[in-house]
């Protein structure tokens, strides 16, 4: 458990925006989606709750970089992107704040997480002390996920979330959300069916 302070807990994120969308055969974080890029939702609703907000990026960085102007985050670039998602987990870490108590990483390309999502994983780190908050979608774990200092180094040697969790499955709190928020954009296909979910989502 992280012992309590007298100030609130600081909670950053990290974006996880490097990859190369070889699936999707254009590069999807630029793909606009109800107005918005992709990218720049995933960047806007992060900061609308987490402070400071770490993107990484890879893949067409400067792009990528491009579309997010204007917004208060800080970018990182992964030379090393290409050699898997691991090297752009340890990046995020190493860029993480000194004074960070705690850090929610997420993945651009899971458009329907929403900054209520965030915010409970914030509001559950901080009534419990919990290690580790967590997003169950019925039955599947998937991000966004809330790692507390103490496993920032776990974190960064292993550069997987999923194996962080596997450690310490049984000291994590877990919060469950409906099997929709796990759309993520993969294919062209993709697209019309995360449209429609976001505007449900909005409406």
């Amino acid at each position: 458990m992280t012992p309590p302070t007298n100030r609130p807990a600081r909670v950053a994120g990290i974006v996880l925006a490097a990859g190369s969308s070889v699936r999707m055969g254009r590069n999807k974080l630029l793909l606009e989606l109800a107005g918005q890029s992709v990218v720049r939702r995933a960047v806007s609703r992060a900061l609308a709750v987490l402070d400071p907000v770490i993107v990484v990026l890879g893949h067409e960085a400067e792009r990528v970089r491009r579309e997010l102007a204007g917004l208060s985050c800080r970018v990182v670039v992964n030379p090393e992107h290409g050699r898997g998602v691991e090297t752009s987990v340890r990046a995020g870490v190493a860029a993480l704040p000194a004074g960070a108590d705690a850090a929610v990483m997420l993945l651009a390309d899971m458009p329907l997480v929403t900054p209520a999502m965030l915010a409970a994983l914030l509001e559950r780190f901080r009534a419990t002390g919990a290690v580790l908050v967590i997003s169950r979608y019925e039955e599947t774990i998937a991000p966004p996920h809330l790692y507390a200092r103490s496993l920032f180094a776990e974190l960064a040697a292993a550069g997987s979330g999923k194996a962080v969790i596997g450690r310490h499955r049984a000291d994590a709190e877990v919060l469950t959300w409906p099997a929709a928020g796990l759309a993520d954009l993969d294919l062209p296909a993709d697209r019309e069916r995360v449209e429609a979910l976001l505007s449900a989502q909005s409406g």
